[in-house]
Formats: C-alpha cells, structure tokens, sequence
C-alpha cells in the first residue's frame, strides 16, 4: 500500500487518508459507466492481472464496486477518486480520458506490486485508506519524443513505453521516423525507403569525433500494421501518437533510396549510402516537383496509418510533424536547379527557400484537415495560422511563435534533451551535453515568464526529447530517460509553484516509493548514488559541454 503523499505527478488536491478503507478482494468488482470502456478493459487486464483479481462486472450500488464514471462537471483530463469502507471506490473524470488517469493514481495507491504482469503474492488482500484525490493537468499537451531513426526501438520497446508514458500520465507519444541515419516505416509505394533506407553497415560508436565504430548492420522498421498496433494501443491510453517524417533535412536515408530526391546536379546521390555517423548531414532534398510529389505520397500514407477524424482518438491525434531542422543550404547554392527554382519564385534565397519548401507541406497537410507541427526554424518565412512549433533551439523560438499567435511545444534543448548528461562525474556513460540532473529537470519551467497571458494561452504544454544517437538499446533508452522523466510528468501535470519555490526534498521522498514502481516496470532507470557498472560505457567518447546552459 502507498500513501497518497507519495503519489507522481502529485495531485492537486487531496482528503486524507484515514484509516478505514476498501480492501480488493475476490468480491471487488467493476461498474463502468458509458465512456468509460477503455478504463474498464485496462483496470482488468492490467491491474486484475498484477493482482490475481477478475475484477467482474458487478451492480453500480455495491460496497465492493470499484465504480467508473464520465463527469462533465469536471475539466477535460481531470479526475476525482473517492476511497471509502462503506461504498467502495469511485473515479469520476471529466472525460474518458480524466478516468483513465485517475485509474493510474489508484494503481499507484494498491503499491508497487501492481505496476508487475502477474501476481508476486496470490491471495493477498490490497488495502486503499479512505481519501479522496482530486486532479487535473496543468498543460493539455504532455509529451515524449522517442527517437526510433538513430538507433531503432523494435515494436515491443514502443508500445512498453506507451504503457511507461501512461503510468506518469504523459499523453503525446512523438515518434520521430526518419532520419539520416534510418527510414523506420513502411510506404507501400516506395519500397526502397525501408528496403535500402531502414539499415546501414556499420555505426558509429560514441559522439562522432569518436574514433570507434560498431562493424555491424543495424536496422529495423514499422510495418504498416505494427504503425497501427502502435496507434491503437495509445488510443487505449489515451495517448496521441504524433509522426514525425523529416524534411527538407535530415534526409539521406531516403536520398539513398531514391537517389532523385537529391540535388542530383551538385552530387552523385547515386553514391551515398544511409548514413553511419553522426551531426548535421549536408545531403538535403532537392526543391523540385519531383521530391514534392514523392513526399505527398509518403504523407498520404502517414495520414491514413495516424488518422485523425475517428471517435474516440486522442486530442492531438491530427498533428502531423515535418521537422524542418538543421537544413544546410550549401547544396542548393551550387545547385542550377535550386536556384532556377529561387528566381521562378520571386524568392530572396535560400533560407526563403527552405520556408518555401515547408509552406508547401503545410498547405498541404491544413487542405486535408492536418495540423502541421514543426521544429522552430520553420518561423523563418513564416507559417499559415494552424501551424503549431516545437520549440527546441532554447525558448526564443517559443517565444516568437506565441506572440506571432502560433501554438506552440515547449522542448528546449538546454533543458528537457534527456540524451544529455545526469552528472558531471566520470563514470556516467557517454557523456553528453550539458548536466541536466534529477533536480535541474523538476525546476524546468515551459512557460517563459516573457509572455503575457494571451501569449501564454498559446502554449499546448512540454515535451522531453529521448534522441538515441548514443542510445543502442532500451537499457541506455531507461537509464537517459528516468528517473527524470518522473520529474518531468511532473513539471508537465501538476501545478507546481515557481521554479525556485518547488519542494525538491519532497519529490526527493516520493521518488523513493516511486524506485520500487519503476523496479516493479523493469526499468533500467540511474540509480541515485550513480551508474552501476554494466550501465557505464568506459572509453566511448562523448561530448560534454561544461557549465550552466543558456536559459534564452
């Protein structure tokens, strides 16, 4: 049993707890009220399952009825659990979703043998002290980028991170698909982009001024059905999956794959291969009809695998995210073509250029009732209005795009890359970046103080970004990622006071029941006191950057 004051995120309000409470037994069943199906199926299979508990339908007045509820009363997302010995429990959320999250709080209350796939103590009674818990999030949009193109993360790893999202109550899975390095889902009509784009030959080992390399192919993609499996399976969590195909840069897996997309005039794009390395690549697409028609094929196959317009999906369920990054233009300089296409544009160069290329999408993706999201370069010539930013460069790019009226994510770089550092000492592996502890990530703020109310309203919450360039497997995927994602769904749901005001030693205290979830969930988090040994990699260099990040 855990007590309510160790709950993460913590709530908003709570009553108790008291003594007396309701105790899951053989006789505890289920009541589940219209919309509130996905809860009811998860309660069963999930925590019936850790629990030994069938958890049968039961009438709605029972004092051994765990009873669930849509309340429109309550905000969106928002929940209220009420324990009690005489009338069992209640979850009451403000929509199918609120439930859904009140129901991760009460798994977190039955303790940490309910967070296991089956029952470590069959027979054992569960007890819930009485108390009521009131909850809502504080920001609608509260995300996770996986990055599945650097080093691929097989179907099984994706959908145990959905079920890790959910448990923090995170609700915006972005998956980020192709890469340089990989192309990781299928497009039916254009084999090649995983046929030749999903693997490379060898990888380098380390940041890429790291002398070594790992010899091996490495490789893998989404089936069109696994990109399926995977968005229905967020549907039932209540999570939105938000695909992230990369243009104009960030694209020479699928140049190798079909070589036309390049600037075929400036280089032998027969020649490049997927890439092995590391940084930013200077092979970018070619500003041509023939890669625009290409790549509105690639998207209308992406529209249908992440639709939008079925009941009952996740809010952010239309956003599709272009990239937009780290485009060099030194191609399109020396290329005929590209400047052809410059001057028949009326544009002032290539920086237009790439805005161009972006607007295109957007337009795009907007005729077909699609929000396109993008990283903050494309601000740069600007957007139509319904384009929303990840705003990743620091909070500038935030800040500009709030205030110009856009919606906007907030993952700056300096402070939620969960791929940089836990600490300056020499045994954490691979270093990266700079040092974002436990503590830096839990005093994160996502709403610059800058912005006025209005311009604040156009912030739709946080992202904490997962990049796997160093991360070769779901072992350094769980070490970056927690516990700072714990501290992170935090900052993300709950309404927290002013950086500096946040009780860091309590969260400190919570994580420590919080260890024994995660230990139950089978992640490699980092340990407290440091790395163990086998979570160390001695003699792969990294690039650690010292001091203070920048806060801009």
């Amino acid at each position: 049993m855990t007590s309510t004051t160790d709950l993460i995120p913590a709530p908003r309000a709570l009553d108790g707890p008291l003594r007396c409470g309701f105790v899951f037994d053989e006789r505890t069943t289920l009541w589940a009220g219209p919309g509130t199906g996905t809860t009811e199926r998860w309660l069963r299979s999930v925590l019936g399952a850790a629990l030994d508990l069938p958890l049968p339908p039961g009438p709605e007045d029972s004092p051994q009825a765990v009873r669930l509820r849509v309340d429109d009363t309550l905000e969106p997302e928002a929940y209220r659990l009420a324990v009690s010995a005489t009338w069992g429990v209640e979850i009451r959320g403000g929509d199918p979703a609120g439930v859904f999250w009140g129901a991760q709080t009460l798994r977190q209350l039955l303790g940490p043998e309910a967070f296991r796939r089956a029952p470590v103590r069959p027979g054992m009674r569960y007890g819930i002290p009485h108390q009521t818990v009131e909850d809502a999030p504080r920001f609608r949009w509260r995300g996770l980028l996986l990055d599945v193109a650097r080093h691929f993360m097989p179907k099984d790893g994706v959908l145990r991170y959905l079920d890790l999202m959910a448990a923090h109550k995170l609700n915006v899975l972005h998956l980020h698909l192709t890469d340089d390095q990989g192309w990781r889902i299928e497009i039916k009509r254009y084999p090649k982009l995983t046929e030749t784009g999903s693997w490379r030959s060898r990888t380098k080992l380390g940041h890429r001024a790291s002398p070594l390399w790992d010899e091996r192919p490495h490789g893998g993609f989404y089936t069109q059905d696994d990109i399926r499996e995977i968005v229905a399976y967020a549907a039932q969590r209540h999570i939105s999956v938000v695909p992230e195909i990369d243009v104009p840069g960030h694209s020479q897996a699928a140049i190798a794959a079909y070589p036309e997309l390049g600037n075929t005039d400036v280089i032998d794009t027969t020649a490049l291969s997927v890439w092995d390395t590391w940084g930013i690549n200077p092979n970018v697409l070619a500003p041509t009809d023939t890669t625009l028609r290409f790549y509105e094929g690639v998207f209308e196959e992406v529209l249908e695998l992440f639709p939008a317009d079925v009941a009952g999906l996740p809010q952010f369920s239309g956003f599709v995210h272009i990239g937009g990054d780290e485009c060099p233009k030194d191609q399109w300089r020396s290329s005929p073509a590209a400047q052809a296409r410059i001057k028949e544009l009326g544009l002032s160069g290539e920086d237009e250029l790439q805005a161009w290329f972006v607007g295109h999408f957007d337009r795009w993706l907007a005729a077909r009732g699609r929000r396109l999201i993008g990283w903050d370069e494309i601000l740069e010539g600007g957007l139509a209005p319904g384009a929303a930013v990840s705003s990743w460069r620091g909070y500038a790019g935030g800040i500009a795009a709030a205030r110009a009226g856009h919606d906007v994510v907030m993952c700056p770089e300096q402070q939620v890359y969960l791929d940089h550092r836990q600490a300056a000492g020499e045994d954490e592996p691979v270093p990266i970046g700079y040092v974002r502890t436990l503590e830096d990530v839990y005093r994160f703020e996502p709403v610059p103080p800058q912005l006025t109310a209005e311009e604040a309203g156009h912030v739709l919450g946080t992202q904490a970004n997962v990049w796997t360039e160093v991360l070769e497997d779901h072992a350094r995927v769980d070490y970056q990622t927690f516990p700072r994602l714990a501290a992170f769904a935090e900052v993300a749901w709950s309404a927290l006071p002013a950086p500096a005001e946040r009780d860091f030693a309590d969260f400190e205290r919570r994580m420590t029941a919080h260890y024994a979830r995660l230990d139950a969930l089978g992640v490699a988090y980092r340990p407290p006191g440091g790395p163990k040994p086998w979570q160390r990699r001695p003699g792969i260099l990294g690039r650690p950057i010292d001091g203070a990040p920048p806060n801009r």
